[in-house]
């Protein structure tokens, strides 16, 4: 992947309860994407890009977990260990931080949060961040391809940046068989260049 100023690097939820196989919402393989995230980080870096982490931040309770009535167990509830990032994990400290569903609202985009009764959305101030920032590219790599990682791909297209997905540095839930596969058709169609 080709960086610049004028990029940023998107690292979606590279979390211990994702990325951890003793992780309470595990996907499959997601410490596996870790190197390739790794290698990803050292380019843009070097190359001037903008980094970006994004972690799930939720309350003790929130309606997006299952014994609240969402669809989700438990998981990265801040200050745990499960919403720390993975150990293996590269994370530079001058970079852009964002947590999302801090509110128990349904962060699965880094861009926006839901709420999970109402579906009101409500930005978390990323898009005006990049735009101040000269940025008109978005590469994302994370966890999972076919919920965080697509929302995330989804409304950059949508704000007006040249977004990508690099499959190998991300893993899917895949909740439902095939959604990975969907994911990609999905983003595809909406303009993001899936590589």
């Amino acid at each position: 992947m080709a960086y610049d100023s004028k990029t940023a690097l998107l690292v979606v939820d590279v979390q211990n309860d994702f990325a951890d196989p003793e992780g309470s919402l595990y996907v499959t393989g997601g410490e596996e994407a870790i190197w390739f995230i790794n290698a990803q980080l050292a380019e843009a870096r070097h190359s001037g890009a903008t980094l970006v982490y994004t972690q799930d931040w939720h309350p003790d309770t929130t309606p997006h977990f299952e014994k609240d009535g969402g669809i989700w167990p438990v998981h990265c509830v801040g200050g745990t260990k499960g919403a720390e990032f993975h150990p293996e994990l590269v994370v530079h400290e001058d970079a852009v931080f964002v947590k999302k569903g801090t509110g128990g609202e349904d962060g699965y985009s880094a861009f926006n949060v839901s709420d999970p009764v109402t579906g009101e959305i409500t930005p978390t101030g990323l898009a005006d961040r990049l735009r101040e920032d000269g940025i008109e590219k978005v590469v994302v790599v994370g966890l999972a391809l076919d919920y965080c990682v697509k929302a995330s791909a989804l409304d950059a297209v949508a704000e007006g940046f040249e977004t990508t997905v690099l499959a190998d540095c991300c893993r899917p839930v895949n909740l439902a068989p095939g959604d990975g596969a969907r994911a990609v058709v999905e983003m595809t169609e909406a303009g993001v260049e899936v590589v």
